[in-house]
């Protein structure tokens, strides 16, 4: 079939169906999204893979608030580079999903930590324009952390750091942790956060066969964006560059409700002397498992399209075609979806830019 062939085809048979064919949402973003996997030009900032040794650790520790799926267990770079090709995606920032690398026990963090970091950099080494990294740390060992940041950035050339939005009892924005933020500050990190399910609320008997995975990894990355903004982190540190997953949890919906409540904290002026709505406005967000009409509307009321960034969540997330389909059908303009394909990823991670 020949392109005008096929564009005839697709005009007619969206004709056909009552859907119009002008606007952002139209026939040029499904036309977009049926050429994407001839020229691949996304950037999927997050997507995860499973080195072995971390498969062996997480097998035997997870547990049910933060399982290992079988998809993470099952994982090979080849099925990445399949998703990507299918999806039109140029490049994948990889990192580590739940359950972690924390399991109590500081010394096997440790060592996982530098296995995947090390099994990280031998995917870029062995595909260089296909693949970037987002080091795992070894929180919340503060000193085996620092040096980790050091050596993903030195030697191994990692893309940004991969956090999660707790660990335990603690979430980001705990004092303990300040000079790991110090650190990523010096080095104008791009910080990509992910949500896990915390101590206080796992395994929660308030309905029958609700994962954690379903409203608690929201809720958490909310509390983990509170513990930044409220604690000073957010304003202390201007040079960090966060992206929060899952287009920010629950905070885009209950932005308005938070900040109301900065009037009433201490020390305002130095911990916000902005304001919440400022700080919320300066972060990244990825659309891993939130390309749907809700989430979307909320995250397009607090931010505008220059901080929203491609994300699928493969392999245990949508596949990267999945996602791209989806987000052409919520009405963004091709201007906006170019941005949120590819550009701001380049923005923040500039050797993608080939």
């Amino acid at each position: 079939m020949t392109d005008y062939d096929r564009r005839s085809f697709l005009t007619n048979a969206i004709a056909s169906l009552g859907l119009a064919v002008t606007g952002s949402g139209g026939l040029s973003a499904v036309l977009a999204q049926e050429a994407a996997p001839a020229k691949p030009h996304r950037i999927d900032v997050h997507h995860h893979f499973s080195p072995p040794a971390w498969v062996a650790v997480a097998q035997g520790r997870g547990t049910s608030a933060a399982p290992l799926q079988t998809a993470n267990t099952t994982w090979t770079p080849a099925q990445s580079i399949e998703d990507m090709d299918r999806g039109g995606v140029s490049a994948a920032v990889v990192s580590i999903t739940n359950p972690g690398l924390w399991f109590g026990d500081k010394a096997v963090t440790n060592r996982l930590a530098r296995t995947c970091n090390e099994y990280g950099a031998k995917l870029m080494q062995d595909h260089p324009t296909r693949f970037g990294l987002f080091a795992a740390m070894p929180l919340p060992d503060v000193d085996a952390t620092l040096k980790e940041i050091e050596y993903a950035y030195d030697t191994l050339k990692a893309d940004g750091i991969h956090l999660f939005t707790s660990y335990g009892d603690t979430w980001l924005g705990n004092p303990a942790y300040r000079p790991v933020m110090e650190e990523l500050n010096r080095r104008k990190a791009v910080v990509h956060v992910h949500p896990t399910a915390a101590n206080c609320c796992r395994n929660l008997d308030y309905a029958p066969d609700v994962l954690p995975s379903t409203m608690e990894y929201g809720t958490d990355t909310t509390r983990a964006i509170m513990g930044v903004t409220f604690s000073g982190d957010a304003a202390r540190f201007r040079d960090i560059r966060f992206i929060w997953s899952h287009a920010g949890g629950t905070v885009p919906f209950l932005a308005g409700r938070i900040a109301g409540g900065v009037n009433r904290l201490k020390e305002r002026e130095q911990r916000l002397p902005n304001g919440f709505m400022y700080e919320l406005k300066k972060f990244y967000y990825d659309v891993a498992g939130a390309a749907n009409p809700g989430a979307i509307a909320s995250l397009m009321k607090l931010v505008t399209s220059t901080q929203v960034l491609f994300g699928t969540d493969f392999p245990p997330g949508g596949t990267s075609l999945e996602v791209a389909k989806s987000l052409a059908q919520l009405g963004f303009s091709e201007m906006d979806l170019r941005a949120i394909d590819r550009e701001n990823a380049v923005r923040l991670l500039p050797r993608f830019n080939a």
